[in-house]
Parts: structure tokens; sequence; C-alpha cells
């Protein structure tokens, strides 16, 4: 559940009277193009029905049965949700479409290479070539959309290459525990040494592969790790 600090208003006006509710505003788009994504007890910041948010002003219950035909705290959000509109303060937008830029940012540093180098783009590189487009971020659509809106737009201005990693990792039996955790979902191939060792083979998108051995090694100073692509 969002916080209230975090949350934006849905509202509807209806019949002269108007209603608000205090809502996820990522989660509310989600739920918008498919309610039954998201539960509404999570979209919601807190289970009310308001007039007027800021002042605490709550409506009568008639007049939201009136509305709504029911009195329902989810049933009405849902319609309030469902035909009303989310309101962004110029604050909230700023903040919001600065946190997805970084997600998008984030996501093509960690997938992405430069073909010449075989490393990740500096994410500044990434960052400084997305202001020369001029790409323009909404706040309320996913970051998977846009990061495929962003590649294109960057394909012209930086070499971007996305390939799969193979690395292979020899892990001290004793240090097992402290790098599956890393590793488990990217695991190709592993089996038990005769030594005690642990080892396995997996795959990640080629920008991650650099993190993702400082994130073992931090685990395991003890580990061997080996680039079957090099």
């Amino acid at each position: 559940m969002v916080s209230l600090d975090d949350a934006v208003i849905a509202r509807l006006e209806r019949g002269g009277s108007r209603y608000e509710i205090l809502v996820d505003p990522e989660l509310a788009q989600q739920w918008k193009k498919n309610p039954g994504s998201v539960n509404m007890e999570d979209v919601l910041a807190v289970e009310e029905i308001w007039s007027d948010s800021r002042q605490g002003d709550r409506p009568n219950e008639s007049d939201l049965v009136k509305t709504f035909e029911t009195n329902d705290t989810l049933e009405c959000a849902a319609k309030i949700l469902e035909r009303g509109s989310i309101q962004l303060t110029t604050q909230q937008r700023k903040e919001m479409t600065e946190e997805k830029r970084k997600k998008i940012i984030h996501a093509i540093a960690t997938t992405a290479t430069d073909p010449k180098t075989k490393s990740p783009h500096p994410r500044t590189r990434i960052e400084n070539a997305l202001a020369e487009s001029r790409f323009s971020v909404d706040p309320f659509l996913s970051v998977e959309r846009q990061v495929e809106d962003a590649i294109k737009v960057l394909r012209p201005l930086i070499p971007l290459q996305f390939v799969m990693a193979k690395l292979a990792f020899r892990i001290p039996g004793s240090d097992y525990g402290g790098v599956l955790g890393v590793l488990r979902d990217l695991v190709e191939k592993e089996e038990w040494l005769s030594n005690g060792d642990w080892a396995c083979i997996v795959s990640c998108p080629g920008g991650m592969r650099h993190d993702l051995i400082d994130q073992v090694m931090k685990r395991c100073s003890r580990a061997e790790v080996k680039d079957l692509d090099r």
C-alpha cells in the first residue's frame, strides 16, 4: 500500500458533487488498463472516499448511493478510478517523471553493451543521449514500454548491442549460501565438485556482467569466475 505522502488524487465529478480517492499512481494506471491485474486494496492509500481529500471532507452516504448505487468503499473507488481522472501536482509529476527516467536509464544500462568494447555504456552517456534526442518520459507509462521507445531514439546516437553473457563461477561450498541469492535465477547448469566446491554456469544480460561479478565477489572473495564469451 502506497504511503499518503506518495499518493495522488483520483477525482470524479458528477451531478455537482466531487468524489476523490488517494491512490498509488502507477498501480492506478495499471488498474485502469487491466482491472483484474491488481487489487483495489493495493491501489488505495487509504480506504476512504472524500469530497475534498485535502480538507478531509467526506460525502454523505446518500450521495454515494445516488451516484454509484452503492456505499461500498471499494466499489465506489473502482467507479471513481474508471470514470474519473488522476490529478498530479507539478512537483508530483516532476518527481514521478524523474524516477521513471532513472528506471529507464538503469534498464538500458544493465541490458545493453557497446559492441566495440563489449562493456556497458556509462549511465551518464545514456542520460546525455536521451537529453540530446529530447526523449520525453511519461510518468504513467510502464518502464518496459518506454525502454523500447528510448532505444529507438538512442540507436542513431550511441551503438547498442543486446546480448546475453555466459559466466562460469566456482564457489567454495562454505560460501554457497551467501551467493545463491544472487545467482539462483540465472543458473543454467550447476554441479557439486568432489572437493566440495559449487560450480555453475549462468546467463545474464551483457550489461549486467560486471555488476554480477562484483556482487558475487563481495559475498565470496574466494570465488573464481570465467567469462565464457571471451
